[in-house]
């Protein structure tokens, strides 16, 4: 146990801040509540109709998947208690294990799990490709469903084993038949917790309570994978946009798990009694600057070109993370530290060059238009991103304006098509984990599918060929290079987006929690609270 020396306990008491009772309000001593404070706050509930990884994190907690990637990233059986495969490759059967219930009582059974890959592959960038290759999927009897396939296809279990967004949760048929592009209704999983829905308070306070009736695998846990055991009563996740005030429920033991502090405050919590600093991602994250081809100046190849043209990733993360510790140089559109891991491509763009911009920018044929920034106050990383891309388009002599909002209004916001004087955008920034970014098929943000494309639509059918080609290719060797390929093409004809670095975000937590999991995703089951 650290002391708190008596400089850091001064600014402590200079820079508190009340946190509202009904945040930190007590349950009764039966019930052991583990007291989160996530990363964002919880405003849209169905994790199909969004990729926010707030919504995703509250997937996890309420609802399973068919298989679940390990902590070496290899799918195994979760509610499938396994599959078999025919002789040609074609034909796919996935047999559920026993003991399988939702929340609301009824059974699980195939005819849910279909629906619910079905409306996960109308969304979600590599279930798309998948259902491409999918002839047919259909319940066989209650426990089974079978898939068959037009063609070969390497994905099949990695696709529905992924394990971020979007993940292909299982929810019952009846939820699962609501149209992909509107938000169920009601949230029924079959997870080892239950979401209160009527303890909801948004902006605010959301809970989640123990699912008694949930059968946990008996392989220990890794990752997403293994053993789902609940071991508190109860998880609240308590939205408390300060930092400051966020850091001193934590150091005063109001609060038990701080999930994403910011960089410059983990000094005073390493210094602080009681409180434990960690890291448990392996892979980080990679920041993303999205923009819209819908609308212009961003439906021209060469204004995208241009924005590439006027980013420094080591000027990002200098403002975003700080910390030399915590980030890295990493031009690469796949995770760093991965087998597709590749330069190729990005060498016009490894540094800055406003000139350069300014001349693409001209040779596109800008005509001053309004550039609408989405502007997450509320994320660290994301402001401080937003604040940097913003000083270097206005140097390039892009029209800019900021328009603030927090990372939940966000969220809805870019799923708006509409030009952006009509409520649209032309740019947002975020990230993605590394397991989301592995190869070019996971990784939504390289999807150029048009109107079934990720946010920001880019369209190129030549770009969706390649991507196919991998999916379809077994060869590692080949693999590799088609990903290249499909890099080199996306600097020279599409531009999806620009990536803006590679960070490794800790996590902080009071010292009587144990059993926190090491994944790129953050999960709650199997942490307890002594």
């Amino acid at each position: 146990m650290k002391g708190i020396n008596t400089k850091v306990a001064g600014l402590l008491a200079a820079t508190a801040l009340a946190v509202p009772a009904a945040l930190l309000s007590g349950a009764s001593s039966a019930e052991t509540v583990l007291k989160v404070i996530p990363h964002a706050d919880l405003k849209n509930t169905d994790p199909i109709w969004t990729t926010a990884y707030i919504t995703r994190n509250h997937g996890y907690m309420v609802y399973d998947t068919l298989f679940a990637l390990d902590e070496d990233l290899k799918p195994q059986p979760q509610m499938a208690e396994g599959y078999t495969v025919s002789d040609d490759k074609l034909t796919w059967k996935v047999t559920l294990r026993d003991g399988l219930k939702f929340h609301d009582g009824a059974p699980v059974k195939a005819e849910d799990a279909v629906a619910s890959l079905q409306r996960w592959g109308k969304r979600d960038g590599m279930g798309q490709k998948l259902f491409e290759a999918i002839e047919s999927i259909a319940p066989v009897d209650d426990k089974s469903f079978e898939i068959k396939l037009k063609y070969p296809y390497g994905l099949v279990i990695d696709s529905i084993g992924k394990i971020s967004s979007n993940v292909p949760f299982i929810m019952p048929k009846r939820l699962a038949e609501t149209d992909p592009f509107t938000q169920v209704p009601e949230i029924v999983g079959s997870g080892p917790f239950k979401f209160e829905k009527e303890q909801w308070v948004p902006g605010s306070k959301v809970v989640y309570t123990k699912f008694a009736d949930y059968v946990p695998r008996k392989e220990p846990v890794s990752a997403a994978a293994g053993g789902k055991v609940a071991k508190v009563d109860k998880v609240e996740w308590l939205y408390i946009p300060d930092p400051n005030t966020a850091m001193n429920a934590l150091i005063s033991g109001e609060v038990d798990y701080y999930e994403q502090p910011p960089i410059d405050l983990l000094p005073i919590l390493q210094q602080a009694d009681g409180v434990k600093v960690d890291r448990l991602d392996p892979l980080g994250s990679q920041g993303m600057l999205r923009m819209n081809h819908l609308h212009p100046p961003f439906d021209k190849l060469k204004a995208r070109q241009a924005v590439l043209k006027a980013m420094d990733q080591t000027e990002y993360m200098q403002a975003a993370i700080g910390n030399p510790d915590y980030w890295k140089v990493c031009q690469s559109y796949y995770s760093c530290g991965t087998p597709m891991e590749t330069t190729v491509g990005s060498e016009p763009y490894q540094k800055k060059d406003i000139a350069g911009a300014k001349k693409l920018l001209a040779e596109s044929g800008y005509k001053g238009e309004k550039v609408v920034i989405l502007h997450m106050t509320d994320i660290p990383v994301t402001n401080a991103a937003t604040l940097v891309t913003a000083q270097n388009l206005r140097e390039v002599g892009f029209n800019v304006e900021m328009q603030a909002m927090d990372w939940s209004t966000v969220t809805s916001r870019r799923a708006v098509k509409e030009p952006p004087e009509k409520g649209g955008w032309n740019i947002f920034h975020t990230w993605w984990i590394g397991g989301d970014i592995a190869n070019p098929v996971i990784h939504s943000g390289l999807g150029a599918g048009c109107e079934k494309a990720w946010f920001g639509w880019p369209c190129d059918a030549k770009l969706e060929e390649m991507r196919t080609a991998f999916a379809k290719e077994t060869d590692p060797e080949k693999q590799k290079a088609i990903a290249e390929a499909i890099q080199k093409r996306n600097y020279e004809e599409v531009v999806t987006h620009g990536n803006f670095g590679t960070f490794f975000t800790p996590v902080a937590y009071r010292e009587n929690v144990s059993g926190m999991i090491r994944s790129p995703v953050q999960f709650f089951w199997n942490m307890a609270k002594n």
